[in-house]
């Protein structure tokens, strides 16, 4: 099954369409539009405004897929703080989850694993068969990794996750930011496992 980027161009985040899931809905809705009639479910990986900016629209665009998002984040669909919508100029879009995600929970192909850190309810999702790993903003590729700094961040807690990330076998890494690679993305998150031990 093939992953479809769909770059935001601008400093929201990517999203990505994996079958019948879209993961993060930062994209404008036009960016969504030529998939809208096979996405069945919504999965955001935090809930940070670059990563949620436009779920309405493309809920709506698309027939009102399921949205999921972590119960640790869930709360930062309506509360304009943990969100962050302010730094955009903008509000939470207001929303209620269909299905809050613990760690372990599958949706699709996609295992969950909560990888607290950049936010409390931060999540990746990975396809042990396909050794594909959707990690929003926990690592990027290129070795680097997602802030700690904002509300909710925690760098003891963003280390133990990397960690458990580095445990995986990864070829193919998506990104909440940055470009995707298709091998080796093993090797990323190694390098930020790495440099992580500089930190704190």
């Amino acid at each position: 099954m093939p992953v479809r980027w769909i770059a935001s161009g601008t400093t929201y985040a990517n999203s990505f369409v994996y079958g019948t899931i879209l993961v993060d809905a930062g994209v404008l809705p036009t960016a969504v539009e030529p998939h809208a009639g096979t996405i069945e479910t919504i999965v955001i990986t935090h809930a940070h405004y670059d990563h949620i900016a436009h779920i309405r629209e493309i809920a709506r665009l698309c027939g009102d897929p399921v949205i999921c998002i972590h119960e640790a984040d869930a709360p930062g669909l309506i509360d304009d703080t943990r969100s962050l919508a302010m730094h955009f100029g903008a509000r939470s879009p207001g929303i209620v989850p269909d299905t809050v995600l613990s760690d372990g929970d599958r949706v699709g192909d996609l295992r969950v694993i909560h990888t607290p850190g950049h936010t409390p309810g931060g999540i990746c999702l990975y396809d042990e068969t396909a050794k594909r790993l959707f990690s929003g903003d926990t690592v990027f590729t290129g070795g680097s990794f997602g802030r700690y700094d904002f509300p909710g961040g925690d760098l003891t807690a963003l280390k133990r996750s990397i960690e458990r990330l580095s445990t995986l076998a990864v070829e193919e890494l998506y990104p909440g930011h940055g470009e995707p690679v298709a091998h080796g993305g093993d090797r990323h998150i190694a390098a930020a496992r790495e440099a992580l031990r500089f930190y704190g």
